[in-house]
């Protein structure tokens, strides 16, 4: 399999943020509002960014503006970190076109949820996710949370899948330990695994996850970066103290 340009520089770790999306009063996106977010990430030490996420708003989003968006971002950030695109949707052609529509957006990375509402075997799963790497036109990260779209990608499934040189990573957010106890085993340079649950999170880069795809980051993001630099570090108190202080935002 061909991987696809800046592969090697796609490395992701440390706190990243699941970027709301302003508005206007009037309902249209707010590029001024835009720019003043996506500055005050980058000046907070957020490792990457991820646009029209769930927490973005992706689904309420027309083409257009899901693409304005993005492409803005792009612009702004200027390569100084890595823009995640949300791409899932519950149809695999559906997947595979807004992937391609936010590679040509400008985006690093697709951040590709598992099929919402359609409840998909894990079999369903593993060829969904190698078609949408094979032919969506940027390397993904797998993304779940059962929670919100009735579909639980196991673990033995995302060990299926991580061999796949266009896989960089999952975004987990169930934050039960049994399920990290199994996943850590899976992680690792190529394969980054990600706490996609802000009130466990601490938990699970303590056992071996690389970062998190927060939403909390949104209002607070010095602190995730400090709370992600604290744990690489090894500071478990001072990591431990500055949690229970975030955890009224959780």
């Amino acid at each position: 399999m061909v991987l696809f340009p800046g592969y090697s520089a796609l490395h992701l770790t440390g706190s990243i943020t699941a970027l709301a999306t302003p508005f206007t009063a009037a309902g249209e996106l707010d590029p001024g509002a835009w720019d003043r977010l996506l500055d005050a990430q980058l000046e907070a030490g957020t490792s990457a960014l991820v646009v029209a996420g769930s927490t973005g708003e992706a689904a309420m989003l027309a083409d257009s503006e899901y693409s304005s968006l993005l492409a803005h971002a792009v612009r702004r950030v200027a390569g100084r970190v890595p823009v995640l695109a949300g791409t899932g949707q519950s149809g695999t052609a559906k997947t595979i076109a807004q992937t391609r529509l936010a590679r040509d957006s400008g985006a690093d990375i697709a951040l590709v949820v598992t099929p919402p509402y359609v409840r998909p075997t894990q079999a369903g799963l593993v060829e969904h996710y190698r078609a949408v790497s094979a032919q969506g036109g940027l390397p993904l990260v797998l993304y779940n949370v059962p929670g919100r779209t009735g579909c639980d990608l196991l673990p033995e499934t995302v060990a299926e899948l991580r061999d796949d040189p266009n896989i960089l990573g999952l975004k987990e957010a169930r934050g039960d330990q049994a399920r990290w106890d199994a996943l850590y085993p899976l992680g690792g340079a190529g394969f980054a695994l990600l706490s996609g649950d802000d009130p466990s999170c601490a938990r699970a880069m303590h056992g071996g996850a690389a970062g998190v795809v927060s939403v909390a980051s949104n209002v607070v993001p010095r602190a995730f970066a400090r709370l992600c630099r604290l744990i690489r570090e090894g500071a478990g108190a001072e990591a431990a103290a500055l949690d229970a202080r975030l955890a009224p935002v959780y």
